[in-house]
């Protein structure tokens, strides 16, 4: 079946096309039959044979996710108690699609440039983590900017001192900041306070934690493991197409590289989760390959992929957008389907998240039933998509997880990162707070004073 090819199709070589027919693809997601690109494909576009969104059809692709989320997973929706703590905005990759870098060089002590980013030293990210760990969160998640004087260790920074040509390998010595944001290695052991679990070093990371030298990712991911790493967040994926990618971050790496950085970080025994990152210049054809590819790494890692994470573009204060490459993110109807296809192609990975955070609480509930059956963390502190022009807030609490999911008729159930520990909750029992971590013990991560204060900055 063809459908016409969009003057931003003829730039690809890959476009959505196929041989296959929805009906015959909604046939197979129905049986639980496992699914091709070509099967994926009809199912985001509700058939490449028309132009635009059958909401007819879109429904059936829902009903057939949603059933399928509720044989794997039952009716339970968890939640994690987490905090963000990215260390650093300054970067010079030049990524498109992003806002919340901040040019490198503008943190320089001789410039004369100000910056509106931030670079944490380890001691910092150590103060943040310790505060939020005394609270009762029991995940940190740090995804920081390529800074130049970043490196793994002390190892790493003797080489990429040593190199005849730093530039070639976006190396600057930390005495050219105001701040230094340390090794990798120092910032990870910083933020491992009292059994917190380190969800960190994406594949771009885990590049930049290598470069300018010959090691591989198994050594770069086993340094980082003994530094305190729990598990690796497979963000900086976007579309694993490398046709989108030079559009998008031509200065990032390729598709094979981020493959193989999250082969070798499962390798040396780091828990995994997978992202996609739609709705910018990429078609539906890339994006089933997008879960093609993830699917196949799945069975490659054995497993080691808990959950998989869609995120819809967000615009607004994008190079991407403001270069006129794109003009809005996503359509609502894209959001659902996103979700439905990737609960009914990825059927080797268990969990798929909502995200609140891209999509709101009205939404992100929505998501709940058409396929997802995770809806994020408390987080704490959002930097990315806030910079980027979103507008959901920076914390969701155990209460307000309680109060939406059972508005839905669905079960609030407390999970650690890794899905092993859970706590059904009752919301006839509060207060409402996290019981699975250290220190927590069911309090509240926040009292009424902290929000009266501003302590968190919740804009929805």
């Amino acid at each position: 079946m063809e459908r016409p090819v969009t003057e931003a199709d003829l730039t690809f070589d890959h476009v959505p096309q196929t041989d296959q027919s929805f009906e015959n693809a909604l046939a197979k997601a129905r049986a639980g039959d496992r699914l091709t690109v070509a099967d994926a494909i009809e199912l985001l576009t509700t058939g490449t044979e028309d132009g635009g969104i059958d909401q007819r059809r879109k429904e059936k692709v829902l009903e057939a996710a949603d059933r399928r989320r509720a044989d794997i997973v039952g009716e339970e929706v968890t939640f994690t108690a987490n905090l963000n703590n990215n260390v650093t905005t300054a970067c010079n990759v030049g990524c498109l699609f992003c806002n919340f870098k901040d040019a490198a060089h503008t943190f320089e002590r001789d410039t004369e440039m100000e910056s509106a980013g931030f670079t944490k030293t380890p001691s910092e990210s150590r103060e943040v983590v310790a505060d939020a760990v005394s609270r009762g969160i029991y995940e940190v998640c740090s995804v920081s900017g390529l800074h130049p004087a970043f490196a793994l260790d002390e190892e790493h920074r003797e080489i990429l001192e040593a190199h005849p040509d730093p530039k070639a390998v976006n190396y600057k010595p930390p005495e050219r900041y105001e701040t230094s944001p340390g090794t990798y290695v120092e910032q990870l052991s910083a933020m491992s306070v009292d059994g917190v679990h380190v969800h960190s070093m994406t594949p771009e990371e885990g590049y930049h934690a290598r470069r300018g030298t010959d090691w591989s990712y198994e050594e770069v991911y086993g340094r980082l493991k003994e530094a305190g790493l729990d598990t690796v967040p497979g963000t900086a994926a976007e579309i694993l197409v490398d046709e989108v990618r030079e559009v998008i971050c031509p200065g990032k790496i390729g598709t094979e590289d981020w493959l193989e950085a999250m082969e070798a970080a499962a390798n040396v025994g780091l828990g995994l989760t997978a992202t996609i990152m739609y709705g910018h210049v990429e078609n539906e054809a890339h994006r089933a390959m997008h879960l093609q590819r993830i699917r196949d790494l799945q069975e490659r890692v054995d497993g080691a992929i808990t959950e998989f994470v869609p995120l819809s573009f967000i615009h607004q204060n994008t190079p991407l957008f403001e270069h006129d490459v794109v003009s809005g993110g996503a359509s609502q109807d894209e959001d659902e389907l996103m979700i439905a296809v990737s609960r009914l192609f990825l059927d080797n990975i268990d969990h798929v998240q909502s995200s609140w955070v891209k999509y709101g609480d009205e939404q992100g509930l929505k998501m709940l039933n058409c396929g997802a059956d995770d809806y994020m963390g408390t987080i704490l502190s959002e930097e990315i998509t806030t910079r980027a022009g979103g507008t959901h807030g920076e914390f969701r609490s155990f209460a307000d997880y309680v109060e939406m999911i059972t508005s839905i008729g669905r079960i609030p159930v407390e999970r650690s990162t890794d899905y092993e520990s859970r706590r059904v909750i009752d919301p006839d029992d509060p207060p409402f707070g996290p019981q699975l971590g250290p220190k927590a013990d069911g309090t509240p991560l926040l009292g009424a004073d902290d929000l009266e204060d501003g302590t968190v900055a919740a804009d929805d």
